[in-house]
């Protein structure tokens, strides 16, 4: 079952439980993606990332309870040969994916609040 992101749970796994250090792999638009976690603030934050098809990227997702809700903020960053030979293109992409995955948990958050 593919998400908006075109992640599907059959193509992601962990070499492990979720810690500093782990591992996940997972397949996204015809490439495969290995990233390792690099911090976590159980509940608060997960700061992950690592090299993939010419891009190293860095991704942060934070969570801060307001007014009884939770507040989701995610950051990205990509480097690399392809993110420098079409910067407006690779950074066109990285929003829309952004977007994307915030949409999708937008939706889920709200179809379990009901």
């Amino acid at each position: 079952m593919a998400s908006c992101t075109d992640i599907s749970t059959a193509s992601a796994s962990s070499d492990g439980p979720l810690a500093v250090g782990s591992v996940f792999h997972w397949s996204t638009f015809g490439l495969d993606i290995d990233f390792t976690v690099y911090a976590i603030g159980p509940g608060r934050r997960i700061l992950w990332g690592g090299p993939a098809h010419g891009i190293t990227g860095v991704h942060e997702w934070t969570f801060t309870e307001r007014d009884g809700r939770t507040v989701v903020q995610t950051a990205e960053s990509w480097d690399g040969e392809p993110v420098r030979a079409d910067r407006d293109g690779m950074q066109a992409a990285l929003e829309g994916s952004l977007t994307a995955w915030l949409t999708h948990r937008k939706q889920a958050a709200e179809n379990a609040s009901r």
